[in-house]
């Protein structure tokens, strides 16, 4: 008796809690927590009968952009969840989902729906319950909500109301919950085999020939296991399918998997580890699709940013060289258009050989973004010696045959010249993403490699039309300068923004190698400058070549030694300049967690960009007070070396250079991705909001 009306409490006190939770959220709509995908919590029977198993669903409805997730979301994401608050005498068996899609975002893969779905699941009503109990059900969902920049944890009370009866079904019930069966995948009749060999994992899949198969993929249910984003290569022997694929994990034993096979039906399949047997005759894989609107889009900023990347204090050092090579043409329309059409051949096609190595490389699992070839001091190293040798050039101190010697070499010299100075300009300046260019790049994540590629091609001819512009427009030449003797002059200040380029270089090879790498790399630029001195003297009649081997024979060895230690060289003693706490996940959940405002940036010693944003505004003295008065918490992100973890913290926001810059307001679920180019106004107006 006792244990009975314990029983009966404990089931009017979940009712009655139940009731409470329900009638809050229906007399406070204003205060609940809005939602990206709309959950709905439906019976097929509103009356289901003691003793009797009838179906629930789960529908969920995804806002325009978001998606949610199959229960193993892929490489990121996961599925639903729910606390339930069940009636005595009453089970939820586990959800069932429908096939979902796959997904490439950012390089990962994502099982998703995008559209609007329901999960089923079987609700058992024990013999025991009395006809006309109350069964209201209701639970705590919770799940993922995403769209290609950002995901949001999602949580909702859901119920259904239910009164033990007669197990009834209406017809238009029915016929919704047998369109949501037909969605549901099937489960086939025998097991497959998988084995692993070597990085390779191979699945083999019992079906008839007659099956129909079109654009298949397979989706496992089962963890760390897989390489989700790797390629699927299906093929068919005789009435078995063959899948291929990179393995990513070391587990064993039983495999829970799902394969799609077309529209939109599939088949849940238990794989057991056996042999495989050998590949047959390939079967077509879905090819992804793009977003041509995002892409002529993508498309049109790059060409734009990098336009204006002319204008940026990254590309002023190779404004010299730029400012020459037009001086040289004279105004002569077949030189002017050589050159120019040279040095945008120079451009794009340094903007796409780094392009499709950055591609090759994220292809490959590595965390890389724009502007890699800056993030290690060997990089860095080469392009000093670099500076220098163009510096010294401009000076006088040796000459090269591209800027004079003859009108054979002049002819020559004149496309060598611009194309080199364009891939220079295309190799120095894109480092830092101007306006729209950020974007524009951030785009290149989620296209596929044949639509990313023209891209970046976009930016090198964007960086060249000005350039381009001059050599085609004859009203555009007549206003440079004609030649004479100011021209040798000119050349030699243009060395003063080379030479402030090598220092720079040299600061951040310091910055990024640390007392030991310098110390290594200062020899190898100490010979470079006496080998282009002795060079020089060759030239003028003032040395042999004996010495000029020499110079360069010890040179080159002395490089070779230097960069062979700058290969494992990493920033280790160099002393940190960010004004603030250095960023990762969990320092910016717990700056979140405070209540204050949080600044995020993120940036790179080899971004001038970024440093003219730091000087000019964020480390402004009147920003930084007005950050301390109204308890601004500041992370940096430094990139200067590459990291993993920035790199992907890029991606979740749509971009892979920098600089980027995040404000997030108190309480707010997503950051205001702030422009570019910052003021002192732009950030104390943000504080003061």
């Amino acid at each position: 008796m006792d244990r009975s009306r314990d029983a009966f409490v404990t089931g009017a006190w979940r009712t009655l809690l139940a009731m409470l939770a329900l009638a809050t959220l229906a007399l406070a709509p204003a205060r609940a927590q809005p939602v990206n995908i709309t959950p709905e919590l439906i019976a097929e029977s509103p009356t289901p009968a003691p003793g009797t198993t009838s179906t629930l669903a789960l529908s969920m409805t995804p806002g325009k952009g978001w998606h949610g997730y199959w229960l193993n979301g892929g490489d990121a994401g996961f599925g639903m969840s729910v606390d339930w608050n069940l009636p005595e005498g009453v089970t939820v068996a586990p959800f069932r989902y429908p096939v979902p899609e796959a997904l490439m975002l950012f390089g990962m893969m994502n099982h998703v729906y995008e559209h609007p779905y329901a999960l089923l699941a079987d609700i058992r009503v024990d013999q025991s319950v009395a006809p006309g109990t109350d069964l209201t059900l209701s639970g705590i969902a919770n799940w993922l909500a995403c769209t290609d920049k950002i995901c949001v944890p999602e949580k909702a009370v859901v119920s259904v109301k239910l009164t033990a009866g007669d197990g009834k079904v209406a017809a238009a019930s029915r016929a919704r919950f047998d369109a949501w069966r037909a969605r549901l995948p099937q489960p086939l009749d025998r097991p497959g085999t998988w084995e692993r060999r070597g990085q390779t994992l191979r699945f083999g899949i019992p079906l008839p020939e007659g099956t129909a198969i079109d654009a298949p993929h397979l989706f496992l249910e089962t963890q760390n296991l897989i390489d989700y984003p790797a390629p699927q290569n299906f093929s068919r022997n005789g009435d078995w399918i063959i899948v291929e694929t990179r393995a990513n994990g070391d587990a064993t034993g039983q495999v829970a998997g799902l394969v799609k096979l077309a529209d939109g039906r599939g088949l849940t399949v238990t794989f057991e580890p056996a042999a495989v047997r050998a590949a047959g005759e390939p079967i077509a894989v879905a090819k992804p699709g793009i977003d041509m609107g995002l892409f002529w889009t993508a498309l049109g900023g790059a060409i734009l940013g990098g336009l204006i990347l002319n204008l940026m204090p990254c590309v002023f050092p190779i404004l010299s060289l730029k400012a020459l090579s037009l001086a040289r043409s004279g105004g002569n329309a077949r030189e002017a258009k050589v050159e120019a059409l040279a040095y945008t051949a120079g451009a794009v096609l340094v903007s796409l050989a780094l392009g499709g190595l950055l591609l090759a490389l994220r292809a490959a699992g590595e965390q890389v973004g724009w502007a890699f070839q800056l993030q290690h001091p060997l990089s860095v190293f080469i392009l000093l010696l670099l500076a220098i040798a163009i510096t010294l050039n401009l000076l006088g101190t040796y000459e090269l045959p591209s800027f004079g010697g003859g009108q054979k070499l002049a002819d020559q010299g004149g496309a060598a010249g611009g194309f080199w100075t364009g891939a220079l300009a295309a190799f120095v300046a894109t480092p830092c993403s101007g306006p729209l260019l950020g974007a524009a790049l951030g785009a290149t994540l989620v296209l596929p490699a044949w639509a990313a590629l023209p891209i970046f091609g976009g930016l090198g001819l964007g960086l060249a039309l000005p350039f381009l512009a001059i050599g085609f427009l004859p009203a555009l030449r007549r206003r440079l300068p004609k030649p004479g003797p100011w021209m040798a002059t000119f050349r030699k200040w243009m060395a003063l923004p080379m030479g402030l380029t090598a220092l720079a270089l040299a600061w951040l090879l310091w910055r990024q190698a640390g007392n030991a790498g310098w110390q290594s790399a200062l020899a190898a630029i100490i010979w470079s400058i006496v080998f282009f001195n002795a060079l020089g003297r060759q030239q003028r009649g003032q040395a042999g070549w004996r010495a000029v081997l020499f110079f360069l024979f010890v040179a080159v060895a002395i490089t070779a030694i230097s960069g062979r230690g700058l290969v494992h060289a990493a920033r280790n003693d160099a002393e940190s300049t960010i004004a603030g706490d250095r960023f990762s996940p969990e320092a910016l959940t717990t700056a979140r967690a405070s209540g204050k405002p949080v600044f995020v940036y993120f940036t790179a010693d080899w971004c001038l960009s970024c440093k003219a944003n730091e000087a000019g505004a964020i480390n402004r003295e009147a920003v930084q007070e007005v950050f301390k008065a109204k308890g601004v918490v500041t992370l940096v992100g430094d990139w200067t070396n590459g990291d993993p973890v920035i790199t992907r913290t890029l991606a979740e926001h749509g971009r892979n250079s920098v600089p980027l810059y995040l404000w997030y307001a108190p309480g707010a679920d997503k950051p205001e991705i702030l422009p570019q180019i910052l003021t002192p106004g732009t950030l104390t107006d943000l504080a003061t909001k």
